[in-house]
């Protein structure tokens, strides 16, 4: 919440000074106006990463559906978006459109390109779910090559066409950070490294296979997120194994039974079938299961997902709804899925407003004009003022605990900036009809006992600036107050 002009406010002004300034070139006024339309339409969510870091696993857990990947699409951006009825559309460079055959299965859809890809860059998916009403997914090429050597197209046009990224990594290693840093050549990007979301991917392969591994992927992901480095280019790190979690949003009552007479074997006994998949599939078990059912599972579920699934049904989660929801839990769905509706649709407008700004700051470094330079000026007063950045950063920074504040400040501080949800009420923890002088009053108490907290000499340096950052929002809300707004 920014006192004064409101971040998206000040971006839709910025786009339009733009398109004064650069008038007289219709191409650059089109990209331009774009921008501006881009600000009213759902929030862009890239889901990227290298090969095989499972995009396609963790765009469709999120889903819930089995929609991606698009069949002979490599090298294509598949964009998905809501929709009345299922539709997929080519879009050829230099060709018209083309309507794709869309098949409609029992688990989601398939969509065949039916021909080579060639140069198809865009194919967009419509599809009705809840889950596209507020954002746009993209599944993206992987990212290959270098920053040094300037083999990183793919990531050019993420940043570039996308308001918020998911980048998948099996490890976080050094080449996955050289390319995010990247993407903070720029002054947008230096002032709000807010966009990236790190996803530790395939967690249920992480400690070798063992029943403990998406346990330890989680301490893995909290240990890189203490990294200063990897701090600085995500707002948080994720382990989710999306296999495992779309297994447990799909997980029907045949699947669950089968898991169950699986179940029905000591572990000892039942763990050598499941050494490899081969063994699995082809061996002879201690109970009758079809091969057909055998493969259905491991497609589902992997050799480590059919272990851990049998493992939690001895252990008490004897019904499908209940397996269902600890695969989800375990699978580190839902916290990837609660941290993108707070890090990034709770903050839509936030991000997109990011998004014009970079894209005026890449238009005045490439096709500078007379004016330009004022231009610039503003993109950088905007961003120094840019308070709903900070309240992003501190929100993660409270989520994991990194300030040391106890739990009932933390969770307070985190309410103010809004991660309960943006709106007054929600803000301040009263009731959505509160009137305009309890908003006053709570809001007024918050301001005065958070400042106190931000001029205590005896508190750590992370503490007070965390509380100035809870100031500014408090003195948010009351200026929303006076200018009359709810």
């Amino acid at each position: 919440m920014t006192v004064g002009l409101r971040l998206d406010e000040a971006a839709w002004g910025l786009l339009h000074q733009a398109i004064d300034l650069y008038q007289h070139d219709p191409r650059v006024v089109g990209q331009l106006r774009h921008q501006v339309a881009r600000l009213e339409q759902p929030l862009r969510i890239a889901v990227a990463g290298p090969w095989r870091s499972g995009k396609s696993t963790i765009l469709n857990a999120l889903m819930g559906e089995e929609v991606a990947p698009v069949e002979r699409a490599d090298g294509v951006f598949t964009w998905y978006e809501d929709g009345a009825a299922p539709r997929a559309t080519a879009y050829p460079a230099g060709q018209p459109p083309q309507e794709l055959t869309v098949v409609k299965s029992a688990t989601g859809l398939r969509v065949d390109l039916g021909w080579g890809a060639g140069d198809v860059r865009d194919i967009v998916v419509q599809w009705p779910t809840r889950a596209l009403r507020q954002v746009t997914l993209i599944d993206t090429p992987p990212v290959t090559g270098s920053v040094e050597q300037g083999q990183a197209p793919v990531l050019e046009r993420v940043l570039r066409d996308s308001d918020a990224v998911l980048y998948l990594t099996r490890d976080a290693r050094d080449s996955d950070l050289r390319l995010l840093e990247s993407g903070r050549d720029s002054a947008v990007g230096q002032a709000a490294p807010v966009n990236v979301i790190m996803v530790l991917s395939r967690a249920d392969e992480t400690g070798g296979g063992r029943i403990d591994g998406l346990l330890t992927a989680r301490q893995l992901a909290r240990r890189h997120y203490r990294d200063p480095r990897v701090s600085a280019l995500s707002v948080n790190v994720v382990a989710c194994s999306g296999m495992i979690g779309l297994a447990g949003r799909m997980l029907g009552e045949s699947d669950f039974a089968a898991l169950a007479s699986l179940a029905q074997v000591p572990r000892a006994e039942l763990d050598v079938h499941l050494i490899s998949a081969d063994r699995f599939l082809r061996g002879e078990l201690p109970v009758r299961l079809e091969t057909e059912t055998r493969a259905a599972l491991l497609d589902r579920l992997g050799v480590f997902g059919v272990r851990l699934a049998a493992t939690l049904v001895r252990s008490g989660f004897d019904s499908r709804v209940k397996l269902s929801a600890e695969l989800i839990r375990r699978s580190g769905l839902t916290e990837l899925r609660e941290s993108v509706t707070r890090c990034f649709i709770d903050r839509s407008d936030t991000l997109k407003a990011r998004s014009a700004l970079a894209a005026v700051e890449s238009l005045l470094r490439a096709e500078p004009t007379r004016g330009s330079e004022e231009l610039a000026g503003a993109v950088e007063r905007i961003l120094a003022g840019a308070h709903e950045f900070r309240e992003l950063r501190l929100l993660v920074a409270l989520r994991n605990a990194r300030l040391g504040f106890d739990a009932e400040s933390a969770a307070e501080a985190q309410r103010l900036i809004g991660g309960n949800g943006v709106g007054l009420a929600a803000r301040l923890g009263v009731e959505h009809e509160a009137t305009v002088q309890r908003l006053w009053d709570v809001a007024a108490d918050a301001q005065w006992r958070w400042r106190d907290r931000a001029e205590d000499p005896l508190l750590p340096l992370a503490q007070r600036r965390g509380a100035q950052v809870v100031v500014r929002s408090c003195e948010g809300m009351i200026a929303e107050l006076v200018a009359g707004g709810r």
